[in-house]
């Protein structure tokens, strides 16, 4: 199979960049091909131009728009990885969803009705956070970030959300024993969905 990681964080001994690493490490262990965009090492710009607006699904956009719809046109599987700011994601990574994820590319509305275009691929998102995932799932946050990033955006565009794999309690200075569980956890993940390549 061939996927796409995307990861979006500024820091890149972040531990949602090592659980990135970490994450396609696996997949190519297990034969699978893979190219890993770190939104912020790229420079991406996250800022939707009017003019974009107007030409959606015109097919015509910037150079680096085109470029990120063929590489997701191109795999079998999306992966992105992010931690939770505010309970959303990184304005660069919404920028890259407003941009990329575009009205004729991504999904087509008519009459209010959207019906997603990606169809056929596998997702599966990593978040992170510092509030521990009990508390928010007591007071309804967890619902809202679910139903909004979850069900709004990915499955909207008509992806196969595969697992929503949360990481919580994240802060500066974390143990390296924990460090080291989360990243076997995230490797169990890769191994769970997409296993081993049968030759």
């Amino acid at each position: 199979m061939k996927h796409l990681v995307i990861a979006a964080h500024p820091r890149v001994d972040s531990l949602t960049m090592c659980l990135a690493r970490a994450y396609v490490e696996e997949l190519a262990a297990r034969g699978h091909q893979h190219t890993l965009h770190d939104l912020y090492r790229l420079e991406f710009n996250p800022v939707l131009t009017t003019i974009e607006i107007e030409r959606a699904g015109n097919h015509i956009a910037p150079a680096e728009v085109l470029q990120a719809q063929q590489d997701i046109g191109a795999v079998d599987a999306l992966t992105i990885i992010y931690p939770l700011w505010w309970l959303s994601m990184p304005a660069i990574l919404k920028g890259y969803i407003d941009r990329v994820f575009a009205r004729g590319f991504a999904y087509e509305s008519r009459q209010g009705q959207v019906r997603g275009l990606l169809t056929g691929k596998k997702c599966v998102l990593v978040t992170l956070s510092g509030s521990p995932l009990p508390a928010l799932a007591g007071t309804g946050h967890w619902d809202a970030v679910t139903m909004l990033q979850d069900s709004h955006v990915f499955r909207a565009v008509g992806l196969e959300l595969l697992e929503h794999l949360h990481f919580d309690r994240i802060e500066t200075g974390l143990p390296a024993t924990l460090v080291a569980e989360h990243i076997a956890r995230i490797r169990r993940c890769a191994h769970q969905h997409f296993g081993a390549l049968r030759g």
